[in-house]
């Protein structure tokens, strides 16, 4: 896990909108992103912390959009 990058949400927004997630809407400091790709609707909800702890990033956020973290980092 150490070679997992220290992110702020925006980066991670950011990121994730090169592979097509547009916000959906914000609630608080949380910002839920979708996607539809061959059909099937994505959500992923991203916190726009300061700092995005590793587990999230790796447990939820890239695992429910089945994203690998080296692909991630070709992203940033």
């Amino acid at each position: 896990m150490s070679n997992v990058p220290q992110i702020n949400g925006k980066e991670v927004i950011k990121a994730l909108d090169k592979v097509g997630f547009q916000v959906s809407r914000q609630k608080g400091s949380h910002v839920r992103l979708v996607r539809i790709q061959s059909g099937v609707k994505q959500l992923v909800t991203v916190p726009n912390h300061k700092v995005i702890r590793k587990g999230t990033l790796l447990n939820g956020i890239l695992k429910a959009i089945n994203l690998s973290l080296d692909d991630f980092k070709k992203l940033l």
